[in-house]
């Protein structure tokens, strides 16, 4: 996941850093305005195997932002960077770079960055920032991501990529009409991609995701409107991180093997195609 991020280095916030997180980085990351979030929940039938292909749970989650800082200034670190300061346009190059450099090339790439600020409301209110806010945060920057890593994973004959779109972008269902354009927008450009390198034998795939509760979405709805979202919904639920998280490892993983140029519903039934 590559997100916009917005890194602060005056030599007191250093300090902090380093003395909060053990960690001793040039450029540390404070602030980081669009913020993803995987948190463990409740299972009721036991946790899920996913930490047997390394996925990590965390649990009793209060300061989502320090979540976030911890893991951009550890297991991160030696992508947080500041790509004006190396020469760099954009972040992506910059963090491509530094990827190449010192990991190689990426075995997944999982592009999962979104946001914009549309919202919805009838197609004449919608104004151009509005629009342009929702193809540049979730298409646009699909596309930036895809062109700075996909190359060297053609180049070494693997890879697997899988993108976000949305319920969204499969149907029209109240999403703002930006968001549903550039999320159909994603599952075209995978189709894409998916053909253009399956001869490579790299792997292009996407989730598509409906009403998800997350803690953004706990905080947004009551207990009676959560109520009335479930009826629309066959396998009467939301949606939680965790089947996000599932779906995307299956298509990371060697069970899915011979698939590619895929969009895996995981609606609870909404979206049936």
């Amino acid at each position: 996941m590559v997100d916009r991020i917005t890194p602060q280095t005056s030599k007191s916030e250093r300090k902090f850093v380093e003395q909060t997180f053990g960690v001793a980085d040039k450029w540390p990351v404070l602030t980081e305005p669009y913020c993803q979030w995987v948190i463990e929940d409740s299972f009721s039938n036991g946790r899920p195997p996913l930490d047997e292909v390394g996925a990590e749970f965390v649990a009793d989650v209060t300061d989502h932002k320090l979540i976030k800082t911890r893991l951009l200034n550890g297991t991160h670190i030696a992508l947080a960077c500041l790509a004006t300061l190396a020469g760099y346009q954009r972040t992506d190059e910059a963090m491509r770079d530094r990827v190449h450099a010192e990991l190689g090339a990426p075995d997944f790439v999982v592009a999962f960055a979104g946001g914009g600020t549309g919202r919805p409301m009838p197609f004449e209110q919608i104004t151009e920032a509005d629009w342009r806010s929702s193809i540049d945060n979730n298409l646009t920057s699909t596309f930036f991501t895809l062109k700075c890593f996909l190359p060297a994973m053609i180049a070494r004959c693997s890879g697997c990529i899988v993108n976000m779109a949305s319920a969204g972008g499969r149907m029209a269902a109240g999403a703002p009409a930006g968001y549903g354009a550039a999320k159909a927008g994603v599952i075209m450009l995978t189709r894409h991609l998916a053909l253009e390198a399956g001869r490579y034998d790299v792997r292009v795939n996407c989730v598509s995701p409906s009403a998800v509760l997350t803690e953004r979405t706990r905080q947004a709805i009551s207990d009676e409107q959560e109520q009335q979202m479930r009826a629309a919904f066959p396998l009467g639920r939301l949606g939680h991180p965790r089947d996000v998280a599932a779906a995307t490892l299956f298509l990371l993983s060697s069970a899915s093997s011979w698939i590619t140029g895929a969009t895996l519903d995981v609606t609870g039934g909404r979206v049936m195609s």
